[in-house]
């Protein structure tokens, strides 16, 4: 005997049913038998997707707990790359071009530590380079979705011939001892703050933020900007060779009319303006005196604190600015963070 054989049963042939009543009786069984079937297999669906619902709920809570679910869903381009992500690209490139030839202009032979292009190759290779990152910046514009590409194509190329004709200014102003701190501020609005706001208000358009949100981010941007050459300038004079990774007093030595040496022409007296006219009429001189110098007249002046306190007036309207958008403040804080950066950087 074999224990392990199943047991079977063995039932009769059901008979045909013959009457009326039993005909009824046997579709009513094939009914209810089929829907028990049926009742069967939907349970056991159900019960499955429960337990495949509970398994992803399961593995979604534990990779949060790790920090890798991305909470929002952000729009690509055909590269597979954010949409936000080519224009903010070509502000760099642009910002990369336009210190190339500042560097140029100015004569510089320092930037962030290391050599200047022209001072490491040629002059000629530095324009050319430059020349090369704005064709480039162009090509990742054309990136942008059509939708979005007037709006931007039109505030980057206005914001481009902006810092141009801030840039001629600059130059223009080295060959000047009337220049006012108005024409002063107006340009470095243009040389400098305007691409900040450009890029801020470009982020603001690919987002679809309303056009109040927009302006007031611009409006942020122009007003940090301001302060952050302001600030350029006022380290160019005092801040630490070591940490400020450009030449200390390069403005100084090339005439460049910044807050500090207009502000100095005008509240100098005769002894300080004969001086101030001796080192920018000098053609030949030593640098370190020429420095030492000016500088010391700007010190009997007290223009670093006056110009500390125009710097605070510009921070403090930029954080204004950014507290008018219609956003929650914890969205804002980066930007809070890029302020106070901008504010007491020494580099």
């Amino acid at each position: 005997m074999n224990i392990f054989k199943s047991p079977s049963a063995h039932y009769g042939k059901s008979p045909e049913p013959e009457t009326p009543y039993q005909k009824a009786a046997q579709a009513w069984d094939e009914r209810i038998g089929s829907a028990r079937v049926q009742a069967k297999n939907w349970r056991i669906m159900a019960f499955g997707s429960l337990i495949l619902s509970a398994g992803f709920a399961s593995a979604l809570v534990w990779q949060s707990a790790r920090g890798t679910v991305v909470p929002w869903v952000v729009q690509v381009d055909n590269l597979g790359q954010s949409q936000a992500v080519a224009p903010a690209v070509a502000v760099e490139i642009f910002h990369n071009f336009s210190l190339l030839h500042d560097d140029l202009m100015d004569r510089a032979t320092v930037r962030r530590g290391h050599p200047t292009v022209h001072e490491k190759w040629n002059a000629n290779t530095a324009i050319l380079s430059g020349d090369a990152m704005v064709v480039e910046a162009y090509k990742y514009i054309a990136r942008v979705p059509r939708e979005f590409l007037p709006p931007i194509l039109d505030i980057f190329s206005t914001t481009a011939m902006q810092i141009c004709q801030g840039q001629q200014y600059d130059m223009d102003y080295e060959q000047r001892n009337d220049v006012t701190e108005v024409e002063y501020l107006e340009m470095i609005r243009l040389k400098t703050a305007v691409l900040i706001g450009c890029s801020l208000k470009m982020g603001a358009i690919m987002a679809e933020a309303p056009e109040t949100d927009a302006n007031a981010l611009y409006n942020y941007g122009i007003n940090i900007g301001l302060a952050f050459q302001l600030k350029d300038d006022l380290l160019d004079v005092y801040g630490d060779p070591e940490t400020f990774g450009k030449q200390i007093g390069g403005d100084i030595l090339c005439n460049k009319k910044t807050y500090l040496l207009i502000k100095a022409l005008k509240n100098s007296d005769l002894r300080q303006r004969a001086e101030l006219d001796k080192w920018l009429k000098a053609s030949v001189y030593d640098p370190g005196q020429k420095i030492e110098a000016v500088k010391n007249i700007y010190n009997e002046l007290n223009l670093k604190a006056i110009s500390e306190n125009l710097i605070e007036k510009y921070y403090l309207a930029s954080l204004e600015c950014l507290s008018s958008i219609h956003v929650p403040d914890d969205r804002k804080q980066e930007l809070v963070d890029l302020s106070e950066n901008l504010m007491y950087r020494e580099k």
